[in-house]
């Protein structure tokens, strides 16, 4: 039975009326659908001095990356951070990719930050752009051909990736399920045989890669027909549920889930503008249950001071996290989000690969601290 407790000094409408001098947490179980308390304190639970051991909110600017470039998608691939259930790597192509590939072990997202180009694929080819996410089924072969330099984040699950049940806001909601493209088959590809007549297929798995040869194109498909195939969506196609009057959780942003993992998209979308007691910024909260990563992707981010696009956010389990003081008091006068980002939460920890490590802004940490910072 959940019995809702009330004591002391309290907001009685969360994210709403915060009673003054206080700092609203929010500590709930499973993400924002479980159990919950909202804890009213008299000082933000950010508001550290020192933090000693490895445990604190984390930023890396991928912009950075010494990544490969050429066409090798497997080379130019730098892992960022892993668990069982997902990694998450980027990468940067300059020239289509001399091979095609086959992930024997995961379906993959893969979301497109910059460039243009094609993706082909078993059921045919699409042309991609930035804010293209595009979903490769477990086992499916394809080859990206960019056209200008492509920069593409991935993220491999070990379980099959699917559009959220949208439950009582009916299947239209968030994206109209007939906005979800499909490729149609043509013949052949843009990659021709190399010197020897031969066609390259790469397989990756259990971490070792098996090269198979063909003396024809392997993207020879010439119809097909069902409900599994390579699906692809663009950021602007999503419009976000709203509330005029109530912050509403990050989940309610969800655009893929996967096992013990989930993928948000954050989207242009107007402010809670029907209530001036109403929050505009996500509240504290502790991440109880998952680890939560944002990478930037376009426009301004309201509630995070000193970060850009390309950059990438890790808010691991145990540690607190919410607005920074100056993101919060430019939030009171805005009226809307021109922010675009893609989150990742995982239920299990995730740990740190060495590509990110080495591209780690070590003081993200001291970001809430109110004094301004060098």
């Amino acid at each position: 039975m959940n019995i809702p407790y009330v004591r002391g000094r309290v907001a009685l409408q969360a994210h709403v009326g915060v009673p003054e001098g206080t700092v609203e947490e929010e500590y709930a179980r499973d993400g924002f659908f479980g159990r919950y308390a909202h804890l009213y304190r008299a000082h933000a639970p950010v508001a550290w001095t020192r933090i000693e051991g490895p445990l604190r909110p984390r930023a890396y600017d991928l912009r950075r990356l010494e990544a490969a470039r050429g066409g090798d998608l497997l080379a130019a691939r730098v892992r960022l951070l892993e668990n069982d259930d997902v990694a998450l790597s980027m990468a940067t192509l300059s020239a289509p990719m001399p091979y095609f590939f086959r992930d024997a072990d995961c379906d993959e997202i893969l979301f497109f930050h910059a460039g243009a180009g094609r993706i082909e694929t078993d059921f045919g080819p699409l042309a991609y752009e930035p804010g293209d996410y595009v979903v490769v089924p477990r086992g499916c072969v394809y080859r990206l051909a960019p056209t200008s330099e492509t920069k593409v984040l991935t993220v491999e699950a070990a379980s099959e990736v699917a559009f959220p049940d949208r439950g009582p806001l009916g299947q239209h909601a968030i994206i109209d399920p007939a906005l979800v493209r499909a490729p149609s088959p043509e013949p052949g590809s843009s990659l021709g045989p190399d010197a020897r007549g031969e066609y390259e297929l790469r397989i990756s798995r259990l971490g070792e890669v098996t090269r198979v040869f063909y003396p024809h194109c392997p993207l020879d498909t010439i119809g097909w027909k069902g409900t599994l195939t390579v699906q692809q969506l663009n950021v602007r196609d999503l419009r976000p549920v709203l509330s005029d009057r109530y912050h509403l959780p990050p989940s309610v942003h969800s655009t893929f889930v996967m096992r013990n993992a989930v993928v948000c998209t954050f989207v242009p979308r107007p402010l809670e503008n029907g209530d001036p007691a109403a929050m505009k910024v996500p509240f504290m909260h502790s991440n109880i249950d998952f680890d939560e990563v944002i990478f930037y992707h376009a426009g301004q981010f309201f509630s995070r001071d000193g970060i850009t696009a390309g950059m990438l956010t890790l808010h691991p389990q145990g540690i607190h996290h919410g607005p920074q003081p100056r993101a919060s008091g430019r939030a009171r006068s805005a009226t809307h989000t021109d922010e675009i980002a893609v989150m990742l939460d995982t239920k299990r920890p995730l740990r740190v690969a060495e590509g990110a490590a080495g591209v780690e802004s070590p003081d993200y940490w001291r970001s809430w601290s109110p004094a301004p910072q060098p």
